[in-house]
């Protein structure tokens, strides 16, 4: 796998293949970026485990934090680092000492290191390195166009408002699972009226 650059459908298989997703790193910090995508994540969702041994006793989103993914008990689909890559070696250690081992392994934005991606592939596991798993799924789903960033279509129509339901590429209905009620109801008057 060339790791410079993906192609579209790998990162879509992958998002759609995976269930489960145990976020090593995982702040219970509302500022902190990992919080933002653990919520995102749960709320398109996926099945999401915080694992972070400096948070243990606290919840994130009602799920309790882990301190290692040999802890968690059940079978993991995604391990997703929100480390610095000199902390992914040892990460991607434990990921591959799991039974069953987990499908894939994502390094977070910044985060890149070749031999452990080496490591995980020998033994089948798909890597994808300094990706946000938000941000494709936002891009692949076509989500992030509808927060204002270009999406390299040139049109004066507006496209449709996201609505609580509404199929995605990524066979995911959108907003699942979010607060959104009141938004939806807007959404639902302004495509009726306009």
């Amino acid at each position: 796998m060339n790791h410079d650059s993906y192609p579209d459908d790998y990162i879509r298989a992958i998002l759609n293949s995976v269930k489960t997703i145990a976020m090593v790193g995982a702040s219970p910090q509302n500022v902190r970026p990992s919080y933002f995508a653990f919520k995102y994540l749960a709320e398109r969702g996926y099945d999401m485990i915080p694992v972070n041994p400096g948070q243990l006793g606290k919840a994130l989103l009602g799920k309790q934090f882990v301190a290692s993914l040999a802890e968690i008990g059940r079978p993991i689909d995604m391990v997703d680092i929100f480390r610095s890559s000199e902390h992914v070696m040892p990460l991607v250690e434990q990921a591959l000492a799991v039974v069953p081992l987990p499908k894939v392994i994502w390094m977070q934005l910044g985060a890149r290191n070749d031999e452990a991606a080496a490591r995980a592939e020998a033994v089948g596991v798909k890597v994808v390195m300094n990706r946000c798993p938000k941000i494709e799924y936002g891009r692949l789903s076509s989500e992030i166009s509808w927060m204002g960033v270009n999406s390299r279509t040139i049109s004066s129509k507006r496209g449709p408002v996201p609505t609580q339901g509404m199929r995605l590429s990524l066979n995911r209905a959108s907003v699942a699972g979010g607060d959104t009620l009141a938004s939806d109801r807007a959404a639902k008057t302004r495509n009726e009226t306009g």
